[in-house]
């Protein structure tokens, strides 16, 4: 049955007040980083501008620590997502292709320990990572955010590996094959878009996480969510210009990663909901 005109115009529509609810506040954020100070927060807002590269100067000179916290962002975010999913393909192998009262047992836990706030495990962290001496480490936040999503990401793993036939890993045995072999050769090559999925989900959150950062680290470590809040609580008042600039530099390389993956991202949201 064909949808009539007035119903596919109300999904346009509604899909279009989605679009300018998610995105305006991005090109509020981005615009106002070349507006000259004086009209960022001029009312009404002006549209139209003479842009300005000002505020990306003042960041370099007055907040240097920026980058370096951006490099310590990219670092947390490359380690948290690469373990993640590597640790992610295998549990969602194994969940996918053996069966057992204990497997079930994990896996009911897996879910529930995924409904913790972060907040309630994170205090209770704290002696044990000074114990460690992993506090104010790039180590200690990979390994925490890793944990994080290996829940999540292991049941959309598993989701993805259930949909590869059973029969490729039975002729890839015949053949020769060992546990490994068929892992790199045959599991891996055809869960490629669930992977990129999974990591998709573990590398937004990363990127833009800091409860755990704030609590762990102090200086050595800081990611930049750590530097944009110190602009806010600034004591010589807020550089709103600064601080957009250094929010579109913040926001720019994750969006363009959503972009360029989005499709991925639906599968891995959607995986599990379709059997052949």
């Amino acid at each position: 049955m064909r949808e009539g005109p007035t119903r596919r115009a109300g999904k346009l529509a509604a899909l279009a007040l989605i679009a300018i609810w998610s995105g305006l506040p991005i090109l509020i954020v981005v615009l106002s980083s070349f507006k000259p100070p004086r009209e960022i927060l001029a009312f009404p807002p002006k549209l139209l501008f003479s842009p300005t590269f000002e505020n990306y100067r003042a960041l370099i000179v007055r907040w240097p620590e920026f980058f370096e916290a951006l490099q310590s962002s990219l670092i947390v975010t490359t380690g948290a997502t690469i373990l993640t999913v590597v640790v992610t393909t295998l549990a969602g192998y194994v969940y996918a292709r053996v069966r057992s009262r204990k497997l079930a047992a994990s896996a009911f836990m897996m879910i529930v320990i995924r409904m913790v706030p972060p907040i309630v495990v994170t205090l209770p962290l704290f002696p044990v990572v000074n114990w460690l001496r992993l506090n104010d480490t790039h180590t200690v936040l990979i390994l925490l955010y890793a944990t994080f999503f290996v829940s999540l990401n292991t049941w959309i793993m598993k989701a993805f590996i259930d949909q590869i036939p059973v029969e490729l890993e039975e002729a890839a045995i015949i053949d020769g094959a060992g546990v490994w072999q068929i892992l790199r050769h045959v599991i891996v090559p055809l869960a490629a878009q669930g992977m990129i999925a999974a990591s998709t989900f573990v590398l937004i959150f990363s990127w833009n996480e800091f409860l755990f950062a704030f609590i762990f680290t102090t200086t050595e470590a800081k990611t930049a969510p750590l530097i944009l809040s110190e602009m806010v609580g600034a004591v010589d008042g807020v550089e709103w210009g600064v601080l957009f600039a250094a929010a579109t530099l913040q926001l720019l390389p994750i969006l363009i990663f959503v972009i360029a993956v989005q499709k991925y991202v639906i599968a891995g949201m959607t995986a599990g909901s379709l059997k052949g």
